[in-house]
């Protein structure tokens, strides 16, 4: 059996993985806000095994009991993969930093860039002496080193991921057995956050315009696409490279 950690995976890119991944072979561990009722028919029509988590990863101190109760899933006796995807993350705030309410920094931060580092430290702790093949990506953005202005605190965030993958990529190098990190930028996803970000003004976000022609010039990437491309990454066997960035659109 493989299983496979993804947050975020009630919509967006993280549910178009997950429906990539279905199988029976498979046993897909989703953490999110809310459930995904299309995602759980699917599982079920396929026999894949399924099980949700609801929980807010802005709830950082709680990270460490909810791996508990997604490992008390995996049989790591017999695991032949397992695999952490952290896809979750929030675009607000948005605007010039001095007008960016702390509160929403501070959420921003501990969604998009503490979660990860402490999902992934579980993770390590949890597979360090298993052999089965493990792996941990990232959701990378353009954004992680590119300055936006108006996005101080996602570019940070997703900057932040990067390094924090590339020192574990470090950390690992003499590790008996391995856990794989990467990091993936997938690309512009017609999502939720997309939306979002059509939604702000030209005085919070003056990339605004460029964004919303690349929904009316049918440029976004479909989810379903974007999770097809990651899941052959995931599962490849020469094509996933630890401790390194890439964009997937300069891969497939």
């Amino acid at each position: 059996m493989h299983y496979f950690i993804i947050t975020g995976a009630s919509k967006g890119l993280g549910e178009g993985l997950a429906i990539e991944l279905l199988d029976e072979k498979h046993h897909l561990l989703c953490i999110a806000r809310n459930e995904s009722s299309t995602l759980k028919r699917m599982a079920a029509a396929r026999n894949c095994p399924l099980d949700f988590f609801l929980f807010d990863l802005a709830v950082s101190h709680e990270i460490p009991a909810l791996c508990r109760q997604v490992f008390d899933k995996v049989d790591t006796a017999n695991a032949e993969g397992i695999y952490l995807v952290n896809n979750a993350g929030v675009i607000h705030p948005v605007g010039r930093v001095e007008s960016c309410p702390a509160t929403e920094v501070e959420h921003h931060m501990q969604v998009n860039l503490l979660a990860p580092m402490l999902l992934t430290a579980e993770f390590i702790r949890y597979t360090k002496k298993l052999s089965a093949r493990k792996r941990v990506l990232n959701i990378s953005s353009g954004a992680a080193s590119f300055p936006y202005h108006g996005w101080s605190s996602y570019c940070t965030g997703k900057a932040g991921v990067d390094m924090f993958t590339r020192c574990v990529g470090t950390e690992q190098e003499d590790q008996d057995h391995p856990v794989e990190c990467m990091g993936v930028a997938p690309g512009i996803i017609d999502t939720s956050m997309q939306e979002t970000i059509r939604a702000t003004t030209d005085e919070q976000f003056i990339h605004r315009k460029k964004f919303v022609d690349y929904k009316e010039k049918g440029e976004l990437i479909p989810a379903a696409i974007a999770g097809k491309r990651l899941a052959r990454l995931l599962l490849s066997d020469d094509e996933f490279r630890a401790g390194e960035i890439i964009d997937i659109r300069d891969t497939y």
